[in-house]
């Protein structure tokens, strides 16, 4: 299933927001919601690293792992995508351990990571947002504000907020209405 839900454009870029499986994406670079270990894990980390191959893992163990709200890149390998630039997201915490700030660290840090080696597309799943338990409904303005204020340093021209359910995609949807109706 690959459903595109709404598409803006912001400057010289398209943002859409999707429901799609982001290991099928064509884009120049997928960010993944990562573990610090960049190791592989359950979601959608261990879906981009069953999907890429071994030599993922292989690549993420040369990184010696990421701090919470950086980003690191690999070679996509077997996916279609030419570069996984890996991401950890905060666990949530009640909203009080600086979890908002960090989040969007992760958002602005992967989008300046992948232009810097040359992407002009990024897909990005909702970071956080699973067992990390960050309320989507507060996540989602984070990610759509950040990527916004990220775009012209990183200008990209393609940014897909990948999601896997409905209901994931109505919080993007919503926060890039919201956004949109203020630029």
């Amino acid at each position: 299933m690959h459903d595109i839900l709404m598409t803006r454009r912001h400057g010289s870029a398209a943002l859409s927001v999707e429901i799609a499986d982001i290991t099928t994406l064509a884009l120049d670079a997928i960010v993944n919601a990562a573990n610090s270990s960049l190791l592989g894990g359950g979601g959608v980390d261990g879906a981009i690293h069953r999907a890429a191959g071994p030599e993922l893992l292989e690549a993420c163990r040369s990184l010696g792992g990421c701090e919470t709200g950086d980003a690191k890149p690999t070679p996509g390998f077997r996916l279609p995508s030419a570069w996984v630039v890996h991401t950890v997201g905060p666990v949530w915490q009640g909203g009080t351990a600086g979890e908002a700030e960090l989040l969007a660290s992760c958002y602005r840090r992967s989008l300046l990571v992948a232009a810097g080696l040359g992407a002009r597309s990024v897909a990005f799943p909702a970071i956080s947002t699973g067992v990390y338990g960050f309320p989507p409904e507060r996540a989602a303005p984070i990610a759509i504000r950040t990527v916004l204020e990220t775009l012209p340093e990183a200008g990209m021209e393609r940014v897909v907020f990948c999601c896997f359910s409905k209901d994931s995609a109505g919080h993007l949807v919503w926060a890039l209405e919201e956004r949109s109706g203020m630029i």
